[in-house]
């Protein structure tokens, strides 16, 4: 009786294996086929077609600081706050101190320095008065000057001859190598070039400053220039106008602008050189680092190109549907209405992506539906 119930306990165990087993190949078999359906994506693409048409010239461009610097200490030392606190979006003014080093020990050094030249004098006037005694009273008063807290004092006026005998005694090797030092001293501050803001800051104080380290990124306020790329078909145009008009993105004037100079170095995938405005603005309109600004010329062009909405550009390029991948691929605008974008770059016959994108899964297969 044991032995038959074993055996059916055994026959059990089994038949719940394999019935599992089975299930589970099933499922996985069916989780597969579910994601490899799962990875095709439908988008909406357009056949590139460049038609012949007569355009407004209008580009684009990004308002730049005119100067923008990284901000660094040429000695090593603690970093202590300046006249105010480094963050981004600080304002500053022209000559205020950014970033100090602890410079106890330098300031300490000198005057020990300063001390050593006020010994070499003071042992060189015996000699003077009876050498020279006409010069006693300059020496003297070149010593009343030579303290730890004032800078060092100009060297007085001296014959060949006072000069070989100061030179003798140590006086003058020792004075140059106080004025390096107090030289080397101010280079413990650093006080802003120009009145502008922080854009990032890459230290805070009690941070141990090396020479050459980044420790900030300013900009100068107030004077701004607009990069703008230019296609070769339509630069000399551009060139001939000299000026143009700057709108933002809901088309209101905000700005004017002149060209200040125009690059020798040209972009090889969408055939453009970039020109550079310096910019007025108009009404007191605000303009700020980094602002996308369209530009008109008012002058006509015939170009062919193709017509695309605005949501398929983004930062001069779009996507282009080749064998089931998505691949980026630059582009021109040349004008633009307020819902589409006249573009060059693109090849009749491309299919071309007509919405925005944030990121492309290379696993994916893409297939398009055209619109």
């Amino acid at each position: 009786m044991k032995r038959s119930q074993i055996i059916l306990a055994v026959f059990f165990v089994l038949l719940t294996g394999s019935i599992y087993l089975a299930l589970s190949a099933n499922k996985k078999s069916y989780d597969k086929e579910l994601k490899t359906e799962n990875t095709t994506v439908y988008v909406p693409v357009r056949e590139v077609e460049n038609k012949l048409q007569s355009l407004s010239l209008i580009s684009y461009g990004q308002v730049l600081p005119y100067a923008e610097i990284t901000v660094s200490m040429e000695v090593q030392g603690k970093l202590l706050r300046g006249d105010l606190a480094m963050k981004p979006g600080t304002n500053f003014r022209t000559g205020q101190i950014l970033y100090k080093v602890d410079n106890e020990e330098a300031f300490f050094a000198l005057s020990s320095r300063k001390a050593q030249l006020s010994t070499l004098v003071l042992n060189a006037m015996p000699d003077i008065e009876l050498d020279f005694p006409s010069e006693r009273r300059k020496w003297m008063q070149f010593l009343d000057n030579l303290g730890p807290q004032n800078h060092l004092p100009e060297l007085p006026s001296m014959t060949s001859k006072e000069k070989m005998f100061m030179t003798g005694r140590g006086v003058l090797t020792e004075y140059y190598s106080i004025l390096s030092q107090e030289a080397r001293l101010k280079k413990y501050f650093f006080a802003a070039p120009f009145s502008g803001t922080v854009i990032a800051t890459y230290a805070e104080p009690g941070a141990i400053a090396n020479p050459g380290a980044q420790l900030a990124k300013i900009a100068k306020t107030g004077d701004f220039e607009v990069k703008v790329p230019i296609s070769m078909h339509d630069l000399t145009l551009y060139k001939e106008k000299s000026s143009a008009d700057f709108t933002d993105a809901s088309g209101k004037l905000v700005a004017h602008g002149k060209i200040t100079r125009v690059s020798n170095v040209i972009n090889q995938q969408t055939q453009s050189a970039d020109v550079y405005y310096s910019i007025s603005p108009v009404n007191k309109e605000q303009i700020y680092n980094g602002m996308h600004l369209n530009v008109s010329i008012n002058q006509q062009s015939e170009r062919e190109t193709m017509t695309l909405p605005n949501a398929a550009v983004k930062n001069g390029k779009v996507y282009v549907l080749e064998n089931g991948k998505l691949q980026s691929q630059g582009v021109l605008i040349v004008s633009k209405i307020p819902d589409s974008v006249y573009v060059t770059g693109l090849k009749n016959g491309q299919r071309v992506l007509l919405e925005r994108v944030d990121k492309v899964d290379m696993k994916f297969t893409y297939e398009g539906i055209e619109r």
